[in-house]
C-alpha cells in the first residue's frame, strides 16, 4: 500500500505524489486508505508547512476505480454496503485536505475527472498544466457524482458546476482558472517548477500565521457576514498577539527582515 504515494519532502515542504500510473491514479480503496494515512501523519507534523498533491503518468486522476466497484457488485447486497464504505472513507480523506493545518497545493497534468476533480477542488490551491483537463463525467455512464459536488460547487459557481455535472463535458486548464478551480495554468515542463516554487513561497511565511490564517479560512466559509466577522476577528486577535507577529511587524517598520523564531 505504500508505494501507492511516494513522500518526497523537500525541505519544509512535503510533496506527495500518486503513484498509480497504470489505472491513472485512480482512487481505489487501496489508494484512499494510503493517501488517508500520509495526510494523517502530515497533519501532526509541526516541521511540514506546506504540501503538494501531484500526481505520477499522464493523469492526475481518474476518479474512482470503476473495475473495483464493479466487483462489488457481486456482494450478497448487490454492493450496497460496500458503495457506502468507500464514499464514507473517501468523504472522510477529502475533508481532511481543508482541515490540515498546511496549505495544500495541486499539481494537476493530463486529467481529473469524477473524484479526481472532487480531489483538484478539495484543495486550498492548484496549478495545472495547460492541458490538463478537468470533468465530473459519471452522468455519461449513469452515475450523477453527486459526492464530487459537493468540493466542486464550493470551488466554482454553482451554475457552471451544474452545467459540468449534468452534460459530462470536460473543461480545459483555461476555462478552469476562469472559473476559479486553478490559480495558475503553466506550460506542461513548468509545472513541479511553479508549483514548488508557490510552496516555497508559502513556506516562508510565519508558520503559525499561516495556519491559524487557513483555520480562520475555511471557517468563516460556513458563516454568515456578522459571524465570518466575529471569527476572523478573533483570529486577527490571536495572530497579533503572537510573539512573532510582534517581531514581523516591528521589522517592517525598522525595514529589515523579520527574525522569527
Amino acid at each position: 500500500m505504500a508505494e501507492l504515494i511516494e513522500r518526497q519532502d523537500s525541505g519544509a515542504i512535503a510533496r506527495l505524489v500518486l503513484n498509480s500510473p497504470g489505472n491513472y491514479n485512480a482512487l481505489s480503496a487501496e489508494m484512499i486508505a494510503a493517501l488517508t494515512g500520509e495526510l494523517d501523519r502530515i497533519g501532526g507534523d509541526d516541521e511540514v508547512r506546506v504540501v503538494v498533491l501531484a500526481a505520477s503518468g499522464k493523469a492526475f486522476c481518474a476518479g474512482h476505480d470503476l473495475r473495483q466497484m464493479q466487483a462489488a457488485r457481486g456482494d450478497e447486497d448487490g454492493g450496497a454496503a460496500a458503495f457506502a464504505d468507500l464514499f464514507d472513507r473517501c468523504a472522510r480523506m477529502m475533508q481532511m485536505i481543508p482541515a490540515l493545518p498546511q496549505p495544500v497545493i495541486a499539481e494537476v497534468q493530463g486529467i481529473a475527472t469524477a473524484a479526481g476533480c472532487q480531489l483538484v477542488a478539495s484543495c486550498d490551491m492548484a496549478v495545472a498544466a495547460e492541458g490538463a483537463r478537468f470533468g465530473v463525467n459519471g452522468i455519461n455512464i449513469g452515475l450523477f457524482c453527486s459526492t464530487p459536488m459537493v468540493a466542486l460547487t464550493r470551488a466554482v459557481p454553482p451554475k457552471a458546476a451544474f452545467e459540468m455535472l449534468t452534460t459530462g463535458e470536460f473543461i480545459d486548464a483555461a476555462r478552469a482558472r476562469e472559473l476559479g478551480l486553478v490559480n495558475r495554468v503553466v506550460a506542461a515542463g513548468s509545472l513541479t517548477e511553479t508549483t514548488m516554487g508557490m510552496a516555497a513561497t508559502i513556506a516562508a511565511k510565519l508558520p503559525a500565521a499561516v495556519r491559524l490564517g487557513k483555520r480562520a479560512f475555511h471557517d468563516q466559509l460556513r458563516l454568515g457576514l456578522a459571524e465570518a466577522y466575529a471569527a476572523s476577528g478573533a483570529a486577527m486577535c490571536q495572530n497579533i498577539l503572537l510573539p512573532d507577529t510582534a517581531e514581523g511587524m516591528t521589522a517592517f517598520l525598522e525595514k529589515r527582515p523579520p527574525s522569527w523564531s
